[in-house]
């Protein structure tokens, strides 16, 4: 046989510097899975439940950040749009002559007024008072209210959305099943044009009946439905609220002074969405915190499974050191087996926070089906959080191994040897 092609024994590459290679040091530290698997695979799974939990906690904070904000910001054009009302105490409705100089504004682009007249709505042999409020087609993008079953009509389309109390009212199921069915509407409104001076109070039928198109559901205001104010066959003659774009975000505050000036009170979305951020933020900082706990009982873990392993190849230190292993070949070599650990725990760590956090929602969206509410997702995964998570558990990998490795890289042949 051929001596040559007898099998030659691994030997470890080192360059000039007595430094070893870094595919050398990557298979020099996967040893480590092989010699003591259960104990690598423990402190994997360790890292992994730490990184878990920030994560689960996290992206419920984020959850909850987009649903609340989803809500208080349906429409971009609600944004930079105000809300304008009289304060209820003084028993004042803004007039149709009030309407058009507010639409005159500079700094307003788009208006939408809202009368909230009483109205008598029927279908079959049940009738019921309501709240009617008539409004104009771009309520909906101004105010940023959407139905919760069925969609909102555009200009010129006959139909009517009511409030799920208002099918209760009348009978009918509170979902989907009661679209399209048609109701009468009869509206009660003043025929005067001054909202200081108390006029005649009449009534107009609606001369079709409409069919419902839409189902917004609120439980916390008395029954109520939003009709096009094309279906009125007479104007009303003032209105209870307004809502104003403003041309663009810079102008929300100026426009908001020329309002306040009018002695109207102001609402405004954008403020709702900043207050809402600041204290879901604060809340996911919080939720962030008891991760972090977490996450640093995990490492603490971590670092007590690289000083065992320390204490444990401290004759395998020296014999490489007495071979020509230069210090940091030796701290390198601890750190890249603590990265790699902390690396793969971060990948874990991922799979755990998501399974977990989908497992958790796919529950509460069956509870929420079983109850008759809707399904949401509570939690979100932002792809940069991701990437933050395993760049941190790489760094939580590599501070638990710096001090062992440190100790294994000032450690002397003499002395492994003499512990030994």
């Amino acid at each position: 046989m051929d001596p040559q092609k007898l099998e030659q024994p691994k030997v470890w590459n080192f360059e000039g510097s007595h430094r070893l290679r870094l595919a050398d040091l990557f298979r020099l530290s996967l040893r480590v899975f092989r010699v003591r698997p259960l104990r690598t695979f423990l402190t994997i799974l360790g890292i992994s439940l730490g990184i878990g939990t920030v994560l689960f906690l996290v992206s419920l904070g984020y959850g909850l950040q987009y649903i609340l904000i989803g809500k208080l910001a349906a429409t971009e054009d609600s944004l930079i749009t105000l809300e304008a009302f009289y304060p209820s105490e003084s028993n004042l409705s803004i007039a149709a002559k009030e309407v058009d100089a507010i639409s005159g504004l500079a700094d307003a682009s788009e208006v939408s007024p809202v009368a909230e007249l009483t109205g008598e709505v029927k279908i079959l042999n049940l009738t019921g008072l309501v709240l009617a409020r008539v409004v104009r087609s771009n309520y909906f993008r101004l105010s940023g209210i959407k139905p919760d079953s069925g969609s909102a009509f555009t200009e010129g389309q006959s139909g009517v959305i009511v409030s799920n109390t208002t099918l209760k009212l009348l009978n009918l199921k509170e979902d989907e099943s009661s679209l399209g069915k048609e109701v009468s509407l009869k509206i009660f409104y003043e025929l005067g044009e001054d909202p200081l001076v108390k006029s005649e109070v009449k009534s107009t039928q609606i001369d079709n009946p409409l069919k419902i198109v839409g189902i917004v559901s609120d439980e916390f205001q008395p029954p109520f439905l939003i009709v096009p104010f094309e279906q009125l066959p007479q104007k009303p003659s003032a209105y209870q609220r307004i809502y104003i774009k403003a041309k663009d975000i810079d102008k929300v505050e100026i426009l908001r002074d020329k309002l306040i000036e009018k002695g109207l009170l102001i609402s405004a979305r954008l403020d709702l969405v900043n207050q809402a951020k600041k204290i879901l933020t604060i809340i996911t900082v919080v939720l962030g915190v008891f991760g972090v706990t977490a996450l640093l009982v995990s490492a603490i873990g971590m670092f007590n499974t690289m000083i065992i392993g320390f204490l444990e190849r401290i004759f395998e230190v020296g014999i490489m050191k007495s071979i020509g292993a230069s210090v940091q070949d030796i701290r390198n070599l601890f750190l890249m087996e603590s990265l790699i650990m902390g690396f793969l725990g971060g990948v874990g760590g991922i799979l755990v926070g998501i399974l977990s956090g989908e497992a958790f929602n796919l529950g509460l969206n069956f509870l929420a089906k079983y109850l008759g509410g809707k399904p949401v997702q509570l939690f979100i995964y932002p792809p940069q959080f991701l990437v933050f998570i395993v760049v941190i558990s790489a760094f939580v990998g590599i501070a638990s191994g710096f001090w062992p490795a440190r100790r294994a890289a000032q450690l002397s042949p003499k002395q492994a040897f003499k512990n030994k």
